[in-house]
């Protein structure tokens, strides 16, 4: 018979190894006789002066970061829809630009295809880098979005498709009334999932210098010589961002369960 542990086992277990993690971390620094600072953490995220308020660069560089976040986004959907739907067509040339387009992204590593699109893509079709990063992290990114999409498309019972052609329907009206509304639900917490990948992976911008929060925390180490400090805070940043968006995919998923 199973007996159920204890929540205070579970709490023990933790505060003993965040208390080891701490005491790593700070004989690691003493052997290096390192000066922490974190006093001067704070003028990096922002600063009052005269009852105004200063983002400071970390707080500047979160926001480009968010900003790349939510085009890339928008890019990647309309890039995971289209897949999925030549995926799923009846086209043959259709099917396999899809397929070239999945094994080819999802087999060369992201650094690569970032390289290509800053170096090649972008000064045939004029972008700056801003707008190569972001057009990278959607198609690497639209990649998995599209193999989510077609799950969920593909998880409409079959007798939706044939109820849809009875009455019917066109191919674009079956879609758009009939299995999108059914397929979103399921589709919707993955994808979700998918931007706080999105966020992690928009700190590989700054090998190219976007000037993103990794790049801003970088530029900070180099003039303060504060790595521990600047790491911490921007890792806890980057922490902050992506378990809201974790708490918030649970809360999706927990509404999307009740509604079946």
């Amino acid at each position: 018979m199973l007996t159920r542990k204890s929540p205070l086992i579970d709490i023990a277990q933790l505060i003993a190894f965040v208390g080891v993690l701490v005491w790593l971390i700070l004989a690691g620094a003493q052997a290096m006789e390192y000066n922490w600072q974190w006093y001067r953490v704070d003028r990096y995220i922002y600063r009052i002066i005269d009852g105004e308020f200063i983002p400071g660069p970390l707080l500047r560089g979160l926001g480009v970061t968010i900003e790349i976040t939510f085009y890339s986004m928008i890019i990647t959907l309309v890039i995971s829809l289209a897949t999925a739907l030549l995926r799923l067509s009846g086209s043959v040339s259709g099917r396999l630009v899809a397929t070239v387009y999945l094994e080819a992204i999802r087999n060369t590593p992201l650094l690569i295809q970032l390289f290509l699109f800053y170096f090649v893509l972008a000064p045939i079709i004029g972008i700056d880098r801003f707008w190569a990063g972001v057009l990278c992290l959607a198609f690497f990114e639209g990649s998995f979005g599209a193999e989510i999409i077609r799950a969920g498309l593909q998880s409409v019972p079959r007798g939706q498709y044939e109820a849809a052609d009875a009455i019917g329907l066109t191919r674009r009206d079956r879609l758009r009334f009939i299995i999108l509304p059914q397929a979103i639900p399921l589709i919707l917490p993955p994808m979700t999932g998918l931007v706080i990948s999105l966020i992690k992976h928009s700190a590989i911008l700054s090998v190219i210098a976007v000037a993103e929060l990794t790049t801003q925390g970088l530029d900070l180490i180099s003039e303060t010589f504060m790595a521990f400090e600047i790491w911490f805070t921007v890792g806890a940043i980057y922490l902050v961002i992506t378990v809201s968006l974790s708490l918030l995919v649970s809360w999706i998923e927990h509404r999307a369960a009740i509604g079946r």
